[in-house]
C-alpha cells in the first residue's frame, strides 16, 4: 500500500509557516534516491581493497584459460576439423559466464544484512528515501559491479571472435544475455540478504538457488527421464528382427508397427531450457558451421533443448540409407528457447527484489531475534 508522509521543517528565519516536505510511499522511485543510494554502496566496495583483487583475479584467470584453450585447440588441430573460432567462442563465454554466477552472490547476498549488522541501514530508512529506492539503489550497485567483471572478460571474447566464423552480433547478444542473468542473480542476492539475518545464511542460500539453476535442472531432468519414457506402439522404418535372413543377405526395408520405449522430453525439457547455460547457447545466434565440419558448441546445444522441445519423433528410422521416405523427416521449430528461460530467470531476480522491498519498510512488525537496528 502506497503512503505519504510529510514532514513539517520550521522556517528559521522569520517563523512563517511551516515547510511542507513530500515522501513517496513505499514503492515510490526517483532518479536521485537510486543514485544516492547506490553512490554510496559503489564508494564503499571501491574502497575496498578485496574488490580490486578479485577483479585482479579474475582477469588473470580468465585469460590464463583463454591461452591455455587456444593452445590446446591449435596443437590438436581444431578437434577434429571443428572451427578454432566457435569452439574457442563457446569455451571463453561459458568461462565468463561460470566465473560470473560463483562471484555475482557475493556482491549482493549481504546487501542488507549487512548494512544492516554494521548499524548503517537504519540511518538510510530513516531519511526522505523510500524502500523502493534504497532496494533499486543496492540493485543497481551489486549489478554494476558485476558488470565490470563481465567487461574485464570482454577481451578475451573479442580475441574468439576475431579467430573467425563467429557472427559479430552474436558477441553483443552474448554479452546482453550474460548481463541480465547476472541482474537476475543480484535481485536473488538482495531478496535473501532482506530475509535472512545474518550474512553468511543469505550468501549460501543464493549460492544453492544458483546452483540448483545450472547444476539440479541437469540432475533433475535426467532423473525424470525414466517417469517420461512409455512403451508404445509406433511405426518404424527397417528390418523387423524375425525377418533377417539365416545367410546374412540384407533384406530390404519397410515399413512395420513394433512396440519400442518412447521418452516425452515435451514433458521435462522446460527443466533445461531454464538453465542460464542452454539460455546463452540458444540466444548467441552463432552460425551453423561449414559443410564437411563437426557441429558447433553452442549450435548443437540450441539444437539438442529445440529437439527435446519438440519431443519423440513420429517414426523410428533403423534403416540409415539414402533412400529413406521423406516422412522419416522431421521439422523441429525453431521458436528460440532463450525468452522462456530468461523471463524465469528474471522472474526470480524480481520476486527477491520485491521481497527486499517489503523487508525495507518501516515500521517493521517482526525482526528475526538479535536483529541490529540502530
Amino acid at each position: 500500500m502506497t503512503r505519504t508522509e510529510t514532514v513539517e521543517l520550521q522556517d528559521p528565519v522569520g517563523g512563517s509557516a511551516p515547510v511542507a516536505v513530500g515522501r513517496a510511499g513505499t514503492w515510490g522511485v526517483t532518479w536521485h534516491g537510486v543514485r544516492t543510494v547506490a553512490l554510496l554502496d559503489l564508494r564503499q566496495r571501491v574502497r575496498s581493497t578485496r574488490w580490486v583483487v578479485a577483479l585482479v583475479v579474475w582477469f588473470v584467470a580468465v585469460g590464463g584459460i583463454t591461452l591455455l584453450t587456444s593452445g590446446a585447440i591449435n596443437a590438436l588441430g581444431g578437434f577434429a576439423g571443428r572451427p578454432d573460432g566457435p569452439l574457442l567462442f563457446a569455451a571463453v563465454t561459458g568461462l565468463v559466464l561460470g566465473l560470473g554466477l560463483l562471484v555475482t552472490p557475493t556482491l549482493s547476498s549481504t546487501a542488507v544484512n549487512g548494512d544492516r549488522n554494521a548499524g548503517t541501514l537504519a540511518t538510510l530508512q530513516v531519511t526522505l528515501l523510500t524502500p523502493a529506492e534504497i532496494a533499486t539503489g543496492k540493485l543497481l550497485a551489486a549489478w554494476s559491479t558485476a558488470c565490470a567483471f563481465l567487461v574485464a572478460g570482454l577481451p578475451f571474447l573479442v580475441v574468439a571472435l576475431a579467430m573467425g566464423r563467429t557472427p559479430v552480433q552474436s558477441l553483443f547478444r552474448v554479452v546482453l544475455i550474460v548481463a541480465l542473468l547476472l541482474l537476475a542473480v543480484c535481485g536473488i542476492g538482495l531478496g535473501f540478504s532482506a530475509l535472512v539475518a545474518r550474512t553468511a545464511g543469505s550468501t549460501v542460500l543464493t549460492f544453492i538457488t544458483v546452483a540448483g539453476l545450472t547444476i539440479f535442472t541437469l540432475i533433475l531432468f535426467g532423473l525424470t527421464y525414466p517417469s517420461t519414457t512409455t512403451t508404445e506402439q509406433v511405426r518404424v522404418w527397417g528390418v523387423p528382427a524375425a525377418e533377417y535372413p539365416a545367410d546374412g543377405s540384407v533384406p530390404e526395408c519397410r515399413w512395420y508397427t513394433d512396440q519400442r520405449d518412447v521418452t516425452h522430453t515435451e514433458r521435462s525439457w522446460w527443466l533445461l531450457g531454464i538453465n542460464p547455460f542452454v539460455v546463452v547457447a540458444d540466444g548467441a545466434g552463432t552460425a551453423e558451421p561449414p559443410p564437411g565440419t563437426e557441429t558447433e558448441v553452442l549450435s548443437t546445444i540450441r539444437q539438442g533443448i529445440r529437439e527435446l522441445r519438440a519431443g519423440p519423433a513420429p517414426a523410428l528410422n533403423e534403416c540409415w540409407s539414402a533412400t529413406d521416405p521423406a516422412e522419416l523427416r522431421r521439422s523441429v521449430s525453431t521458436a528460440p528457447v532463450w525468452p522462456w528461460g530468461l523471463a524465469v530467470n528474471l522472474g526470480l531476480g524480481v520476486v527477491g527484489f520485491v521481497v527486499a522491498v517489503r523487508r525495507l519498510r518501516i515500521p517493521q512488525r517482526t525482526l528475526a531475534r538479535g536483529t541490529r537496528v540502530a
